[in-house]
Formats: C-alpha cells, sequence, structure tokens
C-alpha cells in the first residue's frame, strides 16, 4: 500500500521541520508549505489524505485557508493547530469542517493520536462512499430513451417533495428502482427504505406484517414485534404489489397515511410514525376498484404523482446499454466477461421481451456463461435466447420467453432451462384458464397462493392484451 499523504501548513519554519520528522518517523509522505497560498496551490496535486493546518499566518489564515481547501475537497481531513486557541476560534473552525483542533506546544504523543484517528476516519469515509457508490450502482436506472428519460424527470421533480408517488407498469420494468431512486433523492434519504411485498404476504398475514403486533394478540404471537411502518420511520416504506393487499389492511393503511398514526395487532395505542410511502402496481386499480377489491379513497391518497415505467419494448433504444451495464455487473460478480458483437446486440433489441428488464439480464447472464466463443455472436443469441416466430411476433416460442410449444422447450441449452421453460408454460395456461384469478388457480394446483405469486414474479408473467405474457 502506497503512504499515507500529509500536508503541513505553518509559517514557522521551526514547527514545519519538528513536525515533518515525527510523521516521516511514522512512515508518512510529507508536503511542507510555508502559507496558506502555497498550500491551495499545491493541494490538488499532491492530495493528501491529511492536513496539519496553522491558524494564525501571515497573508492567508488558517481558517480561510481551511475554507478554500474545502472548497477545493469537501471530504478534506484537517486538523487545526495553534498557540493562541481559543473556544471561539475551535468552534469556527470545527463549523468550516476542521476534524481536530490542537494547541502548541505541540505534544508528539497527542499527534500521533490525532494522526492514528484521522486516517482511520479517512478509510471509514472512503469505505462509505464506496458503498454508497456500489449501491448506486447496483440500482441505477440504465437508459437514454424518451420514454426512459420521462420517467427520470418525474423522479427529479417529485423526489425532493413529500408527494406519495403510485408507479404503474408490469412484472420486471423496475418499478422497484424508480421507488429507490426516489428515496435517495428525497429528504428521507438517510432513514431507512423498507420494502414489503403485498403479493407475496398471505392475507391473513399482512397486517401484523405492516404494523406490527403484541405478544399473544394471535397464535403464535409469541413476542412483541414492530411493523413495517415503525420500520421504516423516518424513512421510505414501498408497497409494492399494493393491489393484491386486503381490504382490511388497505383500510388500515388509509387510517396511518390520513393521521400518521398505526396501532399493532392486540393494541389500542396509537403510535405516531413519520414515513413517506412510495406503492406500486402492475394491477388496473381502477377496475380492481370496480370489482370491489380496492378502495378508491385508498387509491386517491396514494395517487398523488403517477409514474408509469414503460415495459423495455416501448424503450428498445435501451437495450444496447443495458446489456453492457448487466455485462459490467455481473463480471464482478465472478460470471466470464465477453463482448456482446454488433449482431447479437441487434438480435436482441428485436426481441420483445415479455419478463421485461428481469429477463433480459437473465438471458445476459446465460450468454455469458454459456457462449462457446469469446465473444457473444448472433448465433448464440438464437440459440441460447430463442427465436422468435413470424420475424416480430410476440416471441410465443421463446425459451424461457412467453409460453410457447415443443420448440422452445427443445432449444433449452440445459436439463434445468428445459424444466424452467416448462414451468412456466404450464403456469401461464393455468393461468390464462383461469382469467388470471390467482386465486383460484393456486387451488386448482394445490399450491399455496404465496408460492404461485413467487413464480409469477420469477418468471415475469402477467396479463397481456392478446392473451399472451406482457
Amino acid at each position: 500500500m502506497s503512504p499515507r499523504r500529509v500536508m503541513i501548513v505553518d509559517d514557522e519554519k521551526g514547527i514545519r521541520e519538528a513536525l515533518k520528522q515525527v510523521l516521516e518517523y511514522e512512515e508518512m509522505e510529507v508536503q511542507a508549505c510555508a502559507s496558506g497560498h502555497e498550500a491551495i496551490r499545491v493541494y490538488p496535486d499532491f492530495k493528501p489524505h491529511l492536513v496539519f493546518l496553522d491558524v494564525k499566518m501571515e497573508g492567508l489564515d488558517g481558517l480561510e485557508t481551511l475554507k478554500r481547501i474545502r472548497e477545493l475537497d469537501a471530504r478534506a481531513q484537517v486538523v487545526m493547530i495553534s498557540g493562541h486557541g481559543t473556544i471561539q476560534t475551535a468552534v469556527e473552525a470545527t463549523q468550516l469542517g476542521a476534524y481536530d483542533f490542537l494547541e502548541k506546544p505541540l505534544d508528539t504523543d497527542r499527534i500521533l493520536l490525532t494522526l492514528r484517528n484521522a486516517l482511520q476516519h479517512v478509510v471509514l469515509v472512503n469505505e462509505n462512499v464506496r458503498l454508497k457508490q456500489e449501491v448506486r450502482a447496483q440500482y441505477e436506472i440504465v437508459g437514454s430513451s424518451k420514454a426512459i428519460r420521462q420517467v427520470i424527470g418525474l423522479i427529479e421533480k417529485v423526489a425532493p417533495t413529500p408527494a406519495r408517488v403510485l408507479i404503474s407498469g408490469e412484472n420486471g420494468t423496475g418499478k422497484e428502482l424508480v421507488a429507490r431512486a426516489i428515496h435517495a433523492l428525497s429528504p428521507h434519504a438517510s432513514g431507512p427504505f423498507i420494502e414489503v411485498n403485498c403479493a407475496a404476504i398471505p392475507t391473513e398475514l399482512i397486517e401484523s406484517e405492516l404494523f406490527g403486533h403484541m405478544k399473544g394478540s394471535f397464535t403464535g404471537a409469541f413476542a412483541d414485534r414492530a411493523g413495517k411502518f415503525e420500520l421504516a420511520d423516518g424513512g421510505t416504506l414501498f408497497l409494492d404489489e399494493i393491489g393484491d393487499m386486503s381490504l382490511s389492511a388497505q383500510a388500515k393503511v388509509l387510517r396511518a397515511l390520513q393521521e400518521g398514526v398505526i396501532s399493532r395487532v392486540g393494541s389500542g395505542r396509537a403510535l405516531p410514525v413519520d414515513v413517506r410511502v412510495i406503492a406500486a402496481t402492475n394491477k388496473n386499480l381502477g377496475a380492481e376498484i370496480e370489482q370491489g377489491r380496492f378502495r378508491e379513497d385508498l387509491l386517491h391518497r396514494l395517487n398523488v404523482i403517477p409514474i408509469h415505467v414503460p415495459p423495455l419494448r416501448e424503450r428498445r433504444a435501451d437495450v444496447a446499454q443495458l446489456v453492457a451495464h448487466f455485462t459490467a455487473e455481473l463480471t464482478k460478480e465472478g460470471v466470464p466477461s465477453k463482448e456482446f458483437e454488433a449482431p447479437a446486440v441487434e438480435r436482441l433489441t428485436a426481441h420483445d421481451w415479455p419478463g421485461n428488464i428481469r429477463e433480459l439480464k437473465n438471458a445476459v447472464e446465460r450468454l455469458l456463461i454459456l457462449a462457446s466463443g469469446p465473444a457473444v455472436t448472433q448465433s448464440d443469441v438464437e440459440r441460447l435466447v430463442g427465436q422468435e416466430e413470424g420475424g416480430g411476433g410476440r416471441g410465443k416460442g421463446t425459451a424461457g420467453g412467453a409460453g410457447g410449444g415443443d420448440a422452445a422447450w427443445l432449444r433449452a441449452a440445459t436439463f434445468e432451462e428445459f424444466k424452467q421453460s416448462a414451468e412456466r408454460a404450464f403456469l401461464l395456461g393455468k393461468l390464462q384458464e383461469n382469467d388470471w384469478n390467482v386465486s383460484e388457480t393456486a387451488r386448482t394446483l394445490q399450491m399455496p397462493r404465496s408460492n404461485l405469486y413467487k413464480k409469477i414474479e420469477r418468471y415475469g408473467l402477467s396479463r397481456g392484451g392478446d392473451g399472451g405474457v406482457q
């Protein structure tokens, strides 16, 4: 590891030399400056991890130098040193971003302790920045098409406000990414982001999951438990697939939105919560209201700002960027790195992607792993992703795509792919037979409803206007 760089700024030569000797003994790379002007000039090239800065200097004094250094580098770590320290000076230096304040004559032990603590703080700050960058990259909204730019524009407008947002779109379009982007740009960004998949939680447990419960309030409630609203206090609660929430839970959510309070199951005590609620759905909530399955007053509370996330087939111009993004992301996770030839990208762009972004990412991972050559070719895409029948239909014969006949299964590269393709087609057929009534389909298949919801999400299944998968 390269040595840590430390800058000394003091107009007293004796202080500079003494401090430099101590730091070089600790194997630091040291840059000594006799004035604030010199420090500001040298700082961008030297890029110190830590600065020792005298307060009283001729010309540009220490506090003004500190201010200018922080303008150059907002994360600069600066320790102020002074032979005439006052509480007021120390407070002012701290307000300007100084890490610590030392008085002359300087004590070697105190210098070394401050040095170690400050450099450890630098490591923690850099690690925090790195982790935040990784999180941002993980949840980055990729694309430059007009459709996705409109979505990003809405995010940037609504995020700084307290307005509630209802995100609509097909499965796999990236509704969660939109919710996380709103949270990251909001005043609640430092608070928690709590996600609840309303479709994956059994109806009898949804209220307990959202609002918590008291010990003994129902069978299996062995201890008091906080719900998602409490856990999200000071942050954002993302209610995904809210169209699948029970009417009784909807009533309690409405009360929480209206009054800013919740009560745990089995408790009459009201708990105030400061939560921004963002909801998402792949259903037509207007139709759900007509069928008596969703509360109209709750929709009005949630749908202050509607954001519709377009399906991938309506933003084909983004496919090339998404392929490059997923390739870089998967390579970091240990998947083999390969280039995608232009005809391969064109073939991927022409596909309708009924499972949207999620399906595209799975396809990119499959191609990187199973393509035999050093680059992914068009023939690899045809073999491993599937070829649409009729030159532009909805991909009915796509392996791992939408439903389809025996050809899709026979094109599967592995037995596992064959099983997944067959299961997907089977579930799609049963859902269509039951007019997309998930509860009835689960009963027919003798499968827990929560398991069926998970498989629907896994395969990106949803009702399509042509009877296919969207």
